[in-house]
């Protein structure tokens, strides 16, 4: 009796003798992690890919919206610095980094929990819980982080590009920082001012997380693979880490170009400008061509490898600091 319940709850055959300790070690590999866990450690991680990854964004978002001039990514770096000082490569920052612990703090439990929702529809399907999980099952659960984040992300994102954006035009700044961008832009049209390109956020967000956690999982493996590591048991160096969080953040970034492009011009597009996000691309693709959906992918990925080695590794040592919370 006792065994079919085993069966049943955990989709093993009943073990006997030396088998017992190995049924053990499955059960508690499919055991899931602890959702607070998940979501202090996205938070750290998302306070490590801000603090490295914010000056290349500034530039991203100015080439983006045409504010940045024809320069180069370092000379526009330079330039920047040079006029505005550390101050203006951080341009912009109080926003992100307010709002980004929550925000990948937010995305690492959206991840955790579509990890629970493959596991629960395995358990539905086949009476077990698969181990471990596929590729595209974490791809999934990846893609499913980005709609709880998007909540967040995107007045985060509505004011930190107006901010970016101002300082590069000529004239008196309208903004004198975060809080008072985000009270005229809610005096001005209220909560859909201030959520104004969430759509824009989740179509960037859904592909690019799907590629964001899925790269990062998969370039886990294959270097587990390589270095003869148990998945299950054993981890990687910090040098390891580090190359399969930039090789993710790479891979996120190609991705979510496009939309991220899109989202920029019409977060900061003055009201009226753009019926909605196709007038924005009927209008950039007949004024610049596919190549315009592009702009601004050389500091992105410039940004995305050191950033994202960044937050996956602040990521896997705040979860190894945390392991007493499984």
């Amino acid at each position: 009796m006792a065994d079919a319940a085993m069966q049943e709850t955990t989709g093993l055959e009943p073990a006997a003798g030396g088998d017992i300790q190995h049924a053990t070690e499955n059960v508690e590999a499919n055991k899931p992690e602890s959702s607070l866990k998940s979501f202090i450690s996205g938070g750290v991680g998302g306070a490590c890919v801000v603090l490295v990854g914010h000056p290349l964004d500034l530039i991203k978002v100015r080439m983006q919206t045409g504010t940045a001039g024809s320069s180069s990514v370092l000379g526009l770096l330079r330039q920047t610095f040079l006029k505005e000082g550390i101050r203006g490569l951080y341009r912009g920052v109080s926003a992100p980094l307010t709002a980004v612990s929550p925000v990948y703090a937010v995305n690492f439990w959206g991840y955790d929990i579509g990890k629970r929702i493959v596991h629960a529809w395995d358990t539905y399907m086949y009476g077990h819980v698969v181990n471990p999980m596929t590729i595209p099952q974490l791809c999934f659960a990846g893609g499913f982080s980005a709609i709880p984040t998007t909540a967040f992300m995107a007045p985060s994102e509505r004011i930190k590009c107006l901010l970016q954006v101002q300082q590069a035009s000529s004239g008196t700044p309208k903004y004198s920082g975060m809080m008072d961008c985000a009270r005229q832009v809610y005096k001005e049209g209220g909560l859909r001012s201030v959520f104004k390109g969430t759509t824009a956020t989740l179509f960037r967000d859904v592909p690019g997380s799907i590629a964001w956690f899925g790269t990062y999982e998969l370039a886990k493996r294959e270097m587990m693979t390589l270095q003869g590591i148990d998945p299950q048991k054993g981890s990687l160096s910090p040098l390891a880490v580090l190359t399969a969080g930039g090789l993710a953040g790479m891979a996120c970034w190609t991705v979510a170009i496009p939309p991220d492009t899109i989202k920029s011009r019409y977060q900061t597009a003055p009201e009226g400008m753009y019926k909605g996000l196709g007038d924005v691309f009927v209008k950039l693709i007949r004024e610049e061509g596919v190549a315009g959906l592009f702009t601004g992918i050389r500091p992105a990925l410039i940004r995305a490898f050191p950033a994202n080695a960044a937050c996956f590794f602040g990521m896997e040592v705040a979860r190894e600091a945390l392991a007493f919370m499984d």
